[in-house]
Parts: C-alpha cells; structure tokens; sequence
C-alpha cells in the first residue's frame, strides 16, 4: 500500500462563478466610461524573481499598450501565496487590482488547507488563462525501469515500493503523483523536499527511485543524461522527446496539468472583465510574449473568462475528490 506523509481533507465541492452582479455595474468606472482612467495593478503573490513573474511583466507592458494605461505588477509575497490572492480578493471590484492565480491557490488550496482567508468561489472573477505547464516524472540512470509500467512492476516487486521526492506535500506536483500511484497501483513512500536543487541531488545520488518536478527544473539534467524522463504529465507528447509518452497515453484517467492565470475581484463589472481579458488575449498573441514562454517551458493558454471559469470549477471538483481518496490532511 502506498505509505505517505500527507493530510485527509473533506471534498469541498468548488463551483467558481461569472455572476459579477447587476449592481456592480454602476460603479464610477463602468458608469462613466472611462475605464481604465488610471494605472491597473496585478498582484504576484509571491517574492520577485523567476520566469513566471517576469513573463507577467511582458503581458503587463502588452496590456498597457492596448488599455492606454499602465499596467504594473506589484509583489505581495507570503501564506503559501494566499496574502496576495487575499488581498485582491477583498479590493474593490473596480478593475484596478487584479491578482496573478495558480492551480495551487486556486484548485488545491481550498483542499489541502483547513482555513483559507479568501473563498474562491464567492470573492474572485476569473478574467483570463495564460498558459498552462506540465511535470515530469523523472529517475536515476541506473533505475531499473524505462517506463510507467515497468515502474509499477518494479514498485510491487518491492517490499517498501518505490520513493520519491517531491516538494511541498499538497502541492501540485504531489498529488500528481499520488495520482499516479492510485490509478498505475504503484506501492510508494512520498519523501518531501525544501526545493528542487536538493530533491534532484538525492535522486542523482540514487538515494531516491523518482521523482515528480517542474519539467524545467529537470531538463538540464534530462539533457545531460544524468536523469532519465520516463512521463509527462502534459496530455501531449513533448516535442522535445517524442518517444517519451504522455503518462495519459499508458494510464488511463491521468490528468495533472499546471496552469496560472488572471482573477479580479467577484463583482467586477462585466464590460470591465471583458475588457481585461481582450487585452491580456492579445498581449498572449504577441510573438515576444509566445517566445519568452517556449523559454519557459509553459504553453500558451489565454481564452474567454467563462473557458477559466470552468476550469476552475472542473479542476475543484477533481481534487476536491483526490484529497479525499488519497486521504489527505489540510494543515
């Protein structure tokens, strides 16, 4: 059986509206049609630094160009990012704070946490997707496996099954795996790490059998044969090593897809979300902005508010009932 370090949490059943409310549109912004008369603020919840907060920039200085008004990002780090999605939750619905938002805060946080101080489906309005990542489930040179099947094999063959690191337990590349041990039944010890750097250290060293980790984190060591790719959780194919399966193709069900994207405060006029979400469509569109996320391994993924909205929804409901089938405890 799997033996892990983890919390159980109840289902919470999310269901993320576009109800902003018919009073909402007589706000001074959207009754005088001036909107945006001033500089529009998207809050990155987290510290500055890395490549996710610096494609943010781009898209903001995109977006300044088409609503003729700056656009900045302003960092409100801390709470496992919930002080930044907080505080933009409880801003006024005016279009002027708008906040970045993660399948971690928005999908699993209200799953993995006993209390949050925001609710997702009554304080926020999804504006826009951006872009969507994937994980890899990487292993030693010397690991006796080549892929999922063959891990899985070699896990029950085991007394103690298979380890693996990951970091943060709840966090996505976690229950990605947990997913993967439930449906492939692959008997696992789930070891947690303070980062990346440390987790890949042990996995080359062979003191771990796999791992879970952001794609990108992994791909210099892929490159230089130090680790071996055997799955991505991305439905397609990389492009970059096309014999490599999606691990969709060989476990049936398996869907753990990263993804970020734009949310305002629930009530936010929806002329003003509209607009908000042409701008940030076409800044997405823009060559620099699609180069500056190939070099990040992320995949273009601007659509309508109502395509994230239900995203949101969906991807609530399945990890609503993931945390309860892996019996997860919120912390």
């Amino acid at each position: 059986m799997i033996n892990r370090r983890t919390f159980s949490a109840s289902a919470i059943a999310a269901s993320v509206s576009l109800a902003l409310g018919l009073s909402a549109l007589s706000s001074p912004a959207y009754a005088q049609g001036t909107y945006p008369s001033k500089p529009i603020r998207i809050i990155f919840p987290a510290a500055s630094g890395g490549g996710v907060e610096a494609l943010l920039r781009l898209i903001g200085n995109k977006m300044s160009d088409s609503l003729g008004q700056p656009v900045v990002v302003e960092n409100k780090p801390g709470g496992n990012t919930q002080i930044g999605i907080n505080y933009a939750a409880k801003s006024t619905p005016d279009g002027y704070t708008l906040a970045m938002g993660f399948v971690s805060n928005l999908a699993l946080a209200p799953h993995t946490f006993k209390t949050l101080p925001y609710d997702v489906s009554k304080e926020l309005a999804p504006v826009a997707l951006l872009a969507t990542n994937y994980l890899a489930l990487v292993t030693r040179p010397d690991a006796p496996f080549t892929s999922i099947a063959e891990m899985s094999a070699y896990a029950k063959s085991n007394k103690d099954g298979i380890s693996v690191g990951t970091t943060s337990l709840g966090g996505l590349p976690h229950l990605a795996f947990e997913q993967l041990a439930r449906l492939s039944n692959a008997p696992s010890t789930v070891l947690a790490y303070q980062g990346n750097g440390p987790l890949l250290q042990d996995l080359v060293g062979s003191r771990l059998d796999v791992a879970m980790v952001d794609y990108t984190a992994a791909q210099q060591l892929i490159d230089t044969k130090r680790l071996r790719l055997i799955g991505i959780t991305n439905p397609q194919r990389d492009p970059r090593h096309p014999e490599i399966s999606a691990i969709s193709e060989t476990v049936k069900g398996y869907q753990a897809v990263g993804w970020f994207g734009i949310v305002a405060p629930a009530g936010t006029p929806p002329a003003i979300v509209e607009a908000l979400n042409k701008a940030i469509v076409a800044a997405v569109a823009t060559a620099e902005v699609q180069q500056s996320m190939a070099t990040f391994g992320l995949l273009p993924a601007a659509g309508s508010p109502q395509d994230f909205a239900s995203l949101l929804k969906s991807e609530n409901q399945r990890y609503a009932a993931l945390v309860k089938q892996i019996d997860f405890k919120p912390q």
